[in-house]
């Protein structure tokens, strides 16, 4: 599976276990997120900073959400979450959205970049 091209345009990290964050770093790539795509590849996901909600409303797929704290460390994973919820995490302040399934993965692979 390719990469939509909207996200194509994202700036990107490479993070271990290949996988790729896309960093959604503007208002209009952290509004429009990850809506109305038919699905996300494999070992991708996007980060939107300064984050503590997000809702699945136009989604096509269902997401694990990684919260992180202000320091970049894990808060908790909401697992599979469903199109058109609303989550929140008041100690967050960024958060993944990933394929369902991979967000231990991802949780994995950020939290020992971070310190």
């Amino acid at each position: 599976m390719t990469l939509d091209p909207r996200l194509r345009e994202l700036p990107q990290r490479e993070l271990p276990g290949e996988l790729r964050l896309l960093c959604a770093s503007t208002r209009t790539t952290r509004g429009r997120g990850l809506a109305r795509l038919d699905a996300l590849p494999t070992g991708h996901a996007l980060l939107l900073e300064g984050c503590r909600s997000v809702h699945t409303i136009g989604m096509r797929f269902a997401l694990d959400l990684v919260w992180l704290d202000d320091a970049g460390g894990l808060v908790r994973v909401d697992a599979a979450v469903v199109p058109g919820r609303l989550r929140n995490c008041r100690g967050a302040r960024a958060v993944v959205e990933c394929n369902a399934g991979e967000g231990g993965r991802f949780a994995a692979a950020l939290i020992p970049a971070v310190h």
